[in-house]
């Protein structure tokens, strides 16, 4: 798998290949207060059309905006394509070997979740790895436009 530089900005086509490619998100470090970002972050992505499972050891089985709470990335019983991480970054090593573990497609590291051991674990298990970025921002970038029904 091709090493990125995640010291650079990434190339449109990478970034959106992703957001049009996965389907299913597991948000570790999801949160049910509506003040916080991941909250907006989940909500966005819910009502784009992604299939969101909110990870959060608190608030297991507790639901945010109707979904279902899982405790860790292991107990979700279903495939997960990308692991978007709202967590400190140096949490992000251990996320990425669950995400590895699981089997996920991609390991996103939300603004301010950057750390080059994991981008080296998930992208040594043949995954893509964005960090410090945010794909509610990206989805509303211009290549994004056509998918939003938004007037160019």
């Amino acid at each position: 798998m091709l090493k990125i530089d995640h010291d650079e900005p990434y190339e449109e086509h990478y970034i959106s290949d992703i957001l049009k490619t996965v389907k299913t998100i597991a948000m570790v470090g999801a949160s049910n207060d509506k003040t916080k970002f991941s909250y907006g972050v989940l909500r966005v992505l819910h009502e784009t059309g992604y299939e969101m499972l909110p990870v959060n050891p608190s608030l297991a089985g507790l639901k945010i905006r109707g979904l279902k709470v899982f405790p860790s990335l292991i107990s979700i019983n279903k495939n997960v394509d990308m692991v978007q991480v709202f967590r400190k970054a140096e949490d992000f090593p251990t996320v990425a070997k669950e995400a590895v573990e699981i089997g996920a497609k991609v390991l996103w590291g939300q603004i301010g979740v950057k750390h080059p051991e994991a981008a080296k674990i998930a992208e040594d298990a043949g995954m893509k790895v964005v960090m410090n970025r945010c794909p509610k921002i990206e989805l509303f970038r211009p290549f994004w436009k056509p998918k939003l029904n938004l007037k160019i």
